[in-house]
């Protein structure tokens, strides 16, 4: 059954931000229960959410349909986030007031709960806002902090509702973290329990770790207004540095995708250009024990970028195109006794197939392999199904979260970390032992892995 995820609205301009919230969440295969306070239905009407979302929207805790909603809700939700969470609600849930149905709810749960802070800067800047916020993380409630931008009135500062895929990727990223933990028998409180669903507790084996990713796809410039590119997202890449940095590895994020993680732990080298990212990511590399290279390089670049903009009136350009670095190689060519490298390929046709001669040829520790063309997942998707491809063999995964892929990917780092100085393996082959297989993984010889590939009885997913 999909993960429960109440989806709180308190009542400030910003409500119409929870809408597309809703709708992120809904496509990431969450259900989602919209939960209105009556300020927020001031701003948005409870009938836009309820089109958008798993059931209809709920407003009252004295008239509705069933007895006390708010312990129905709580009890049933794997996660409560609220977004925007305005100063008003921030106050009731760190004096634990219960006089509506959101704060009733919250109060009413032991899952994790999130809080997206949204209002003007100097409501957020007041000393009352922040103690009830410190007050909240103190009691485990987790934070996305606001960003910096356009405020409602004209107003510019910091109070601005983060974006939505910043707010649908911390979701995400805590479901998979809180997932079965056991359920505490003592009161609830918000934020203070967690839910009951099936979770790999992998602790911190990657403390102490140097780890780099990269992410997202690389912009090659035409002229200074268009540019070559590709449809990744990052957001693998992005789910990839996450996962690492709760495991306890310090990682250096170099991306070419907007929205980079902010997590602790995390330095964010941000980048546009292949060339960019391979200065970035090869001094980086040096000193890391393993590197990750998930973003989506260009292969080509235009010779000569335009000075000015090209216009309609001018005649057809002719883009005469040149490779990029190929940073993977290098990486390769430069790596150290120890030191894990972790590839990416995202194919078309015969993707495993693909995904195994890049193996043998590139000379990697792991590859993860997906199909970009299989019908319903491809890019900018919450989700991922990958094949790991590694000298045990191939390991093909099941639909599911990419922070879930990323702690896959990182189960067998940690392997690879374990055995020693890992040598470029070649191809695997029917024959090779499996060990370790990852929980819902299908670990299979060469042959067996591509045919049941192939057979479409497993469906991979672009990692981008």
């Amino acid at each position: 059954m999909p993960q429960r995820v109440i989806l709180g609205v308190s009542g400030g301009i910003a409500a119409y931000k929870a809408v597309e919230v809703c709708r992120r969440l809904v496509d990431a295969g969450l259900h989602v229960v919209p939960v209105l306070t009556p300020s927020a239905t001031r701003f948005v009407t409870p009938l836009t959410f309820s089109a958008v979302a798993s059931e209809p929207a709920q407003t009252e805790l004295w008239n509705a349909p069933v007895p006390i909603p708010h312990t129905r809700l709580g009890q049933r939700a794997d996660l409560i986030v609220i977004a925007p969470a305005t100063a008003d609600i921030l106050a009731r849930l760190a004096c634990g007031l219960a006089d509506d149905l959101l704060s009733a709810t919250a109060l009413a749960t032991r899952a994790p709960v999130l809080v997206c802070p949204a209002m003007h800067t100097e409501m957020w800047e007041h000393p009352a806002v922040q103690e009830n916020l410190a007050t909240l993380r103190r009691r485990g409630v987790e934070v996305v902090d606001p960003d910096v931008g356009a405020l409602a009135a004209g107003d510019v500062g910091a109070g601005r509702l983060a974006d939505p895929q910043v707010i649908v990727e911390r979701v995400l990223s805590l479901l998979e973290r809180h997932r079965a933990r056991p359920q505490s028998s003592g009161p609830s409180r918000a934020g203070s329990g967690a839910s009951g669903a099936p979770h790999r507790d992998t602790g911190r084996d990657l403390r102490g770790r140097r780890v780099v990713v990269t992410a997202g796809g690389t912009r090659e410039p035409i002229d200074p207004v268009r540019f070559l590119s590709n449809r990744s997202s990052g957001k693998q890449g992005h789910a990839l540095a996450r996962t690492a940095a709760r495991r306890g590895a310090a990682v250096t994020l170099v991306t070419a995708a907007p929205f980079a993680p902010a997590d602790e732990g995390i330095h964010v080298l941000a980048v546009e250009t292949a060339e960019e990212m391979a200065r970035a990511t090869l001094p980086a590399a040096e000193q890391a024990e393993v590197i990750v290279m998930a973003a989506a390089v260009a292969d080509y670049r235009p010779k000569r970028a335009a000075p000015s903009k090209l216009t309609r009136s001018e005649r057809v350009p002719e883009l005469e195109l040149e490779p990029t670095p190929d940073i993977l190689r290098a990486l390769v060519e430069r790596r150290r006794p120890g030191q894990v490298i972790v590839g990416f390929a995202a194919e078309t046709g015969d993707a495993l197939g693909k995904g195994m001669e890049k193996f043998a040829r590139k000379g990697v520790d792991l590859l993860v392999v997906n199909d970009v063309m299989v019908a319903g997942a491809g890019f900018d998707h919450d989700t991922n199904q990958v094949a790991l491809i590694s000298a045990a063999g191939i390991e093909q995964l099941p639909l599911q979260t990419k922070d879930a892929v990323a702690d896959a990917v990182w189960d067998r780092v940690v392997e690879l970390l374990a055995a020693g100085d890992p040598v470029p393996p070649s191809a695997p082959t029917d024959e090779d032992p499996v060990h370790g297989a990852h929980p819902g993984a299908v670990r299979l010889g060469t042959e067996h892995a591509r045919n049941a590939y192939l057979g479409q009885s497993i469906e991979p997913e672009d990692h981008r």
